[in-house]
C-alpha cells in the first residue's frame, strides 16, 4: 500500500504519554535497556573504539628517576562498527469504527498501545537474543551447565554456580560483574531454593514464612550483587491466524552473570549496548505519528526507533544454561 511523505506525519506525544501511564505494568517486564544502555549516535551508522581488555589492565613502569620522565601509556583501540536500523510499527484507526465504538474505549490510544507494544516487544527479543546465545558464549571460560537445575530446590545450588562464574569471568577479564540476568519463572524458582533460603535466613534477614517474601533486593545481598534484573515479557510464537502459543522472551533455560554497565561513558567495559540515532526524529521509547490515510477513510497510528544492539564485551558475560527442568 503506497505511503503519504513523512512530512504529512504528524508528531502524537500526547499518545505517547498514555503509553507511558497505560502500559506500564507490560513495560515493567522489559529489560533491554537495562541489559544494554543506551548511547546515543550522531550518524546512523559509524565506526567505535574498543579498549580491549588486556590494554586496561596491562602492567606499566611507574618508576621515575630524577630528570627524568614519567612513563607514558597508550591505549591500543580495536575498531568495530553499528548500524542503526529503523524499526516500526502502525496500527490503522477507522473512522467508522472509533465512532461505533467510541463509548466503550479510545480507538486512537488502543491502537498506539499495540503498536508500541510491537516496537518494543521486538526490541526486547533482539537483546534477548543477543545475550541468551550459546554461539557467542561458548567454551569451558565462557559457559557453563550447573548439575542441578534451579527448579530443584532441595539439590539446588544456584549461590555455588553464580560464584564460580563469578570467579571465571574475574579471572577471563579482571572485571567483577553486577548483575544477574533471569526470567520471571527462574526467579519465583529461586526463592524456594534451599540454598537461598539458608543464605537470606543467615544474613539476619529472618526465615522468610513464604516464598513471596523473598525479594530481589534479597536475592542481590545472597549472591553478592548489585543488581538481579528480572525479565516478565512475553510473546505469541504462532503464525498469525493460529492458536496462541505463549512464549517467554527470555528463556528459563539460561542466566547470564555479566557486568552491565552503569554510565554512559564508552569506556566502561560491559557486556552490551544499543546504539541509538535520533536525527530522523526517532526516540528511544518509540516516536508516534500519525498520518492520514483516505484509501481506508482513517487514520494511522505509526511508532519507529533507530538502533544497534551490541554485545561489546563477551568477557564481560558467563552464561548459566540448564537452569529448569
Amino acid at each position: 500500500m503506497p505511503h503519504p511523505e513523512t512530512s504529512l506525519a504528524t508528531l502524537r506525544p500526547d499518545l505517547a504519554s498514555f503509553f507511558e501511564f497505560e502500559l506500564e505494568a507490560e513495560a515493567a517486564g522489559y529489560i533491554a535497556a537495562e541489559v544494554f544502555p543506551v548511547v546515543d549516535v550522531v550518524s546512523q551508522s559509524g565506526t567505535y573504539g574498543i579498549i580491549p581488555l588486556e590494554q586496561l589492565l596491562q602492567d606499566r613502569d611507574t618508576l621515575r628517576s630524577p630528570g627524568s620522565g614519567y612513563a607514558r601509556g597508550s591505549f591500543t583501540f580495536q575498531t568495530a562498527t553499528y548500524a542503526c536500523v529503523e524499526h516500526g510499527a502502525e496500527e490503522p484507526v477507522d473512522d467508522r469504527e472509533a465512532r461505533m465504538y467510541a463509548e466503550y474505549f479510545d480507538a486512537e490510544m488502543i491502537s498506539t498501545a499495540r503498536a508500541f507494544g510491537a516496537v518494543l516487544r521486538n526490541a526486547e527479543l533482539r537483546v534477548a537474543n543477543a545475550v541468551f546465545n550459546t554461539t557467542t558464549w561458548t567454551g569451558a571460560a565462557l559457559t557453563t551447565a550447573p548439575t542441578n537445575e534451579w527448579d530443584d530446590a532441595t539439590n539446588a545450588v544456584p549461590l555455588t554456580d553464580v560464584e564460580a562464574a563469578t570467579q571465571l569471568i574475574y579471572d577471563g577479564s579482571g572485571l567483577w560483574p553486577n548483575a544477574l540476568i533471569i526470567n520471571r519463572k527462574v526467579f519465583r524458582n529461586l526463592r524456594n531454593c534451599d540454598q537461598i533460603i539458608a543464605r537470606i535466613t543467615a544474613s539476619g534477614a529472618g526465615d522468610p514464612a513464604k516464598a513471596s517474601d523473598v525479594t530481589t533486593a534479597m536475592l542481590a545481598q545472597a549472591f553478592d550483587l548489585d543488581h538481579i534484573i528480572v525479565a516478565g515479557g512475553s510473546r505469541n510464537s504462532a503464525i498469525e491466524g493460529q492458536a496462541a502459543t505463549p512464549v517467554q522472551i527470555w528463556s528459563d533455560e539460561y542466566a547470564m552473570v555479566c557486568k552491565i554497565a552503569t554510565s554512559g561513558d564508552m569506556k566502561e567495559p560491559c557486556i552490551g549496548r544499543t546504539f541509538h540515532w535520533s536525527d530522523d526524529g526517532s526516540s528511544l521509547g518509540g516516536t508516534v505519528e500519525t498520518y492520514r490515510d483516505e484509501n481506508i477513510r482513517g487514520d494511522v497510528v505509526r511508532v519507529r526507533h533507530d538502533v544497534d544492539e551490541i554485545v561489546l564485551y563477551p568477557q564481560a558475560g558467563h552464561l548459566l544454561s540448564n537452569i529448569t527442568t
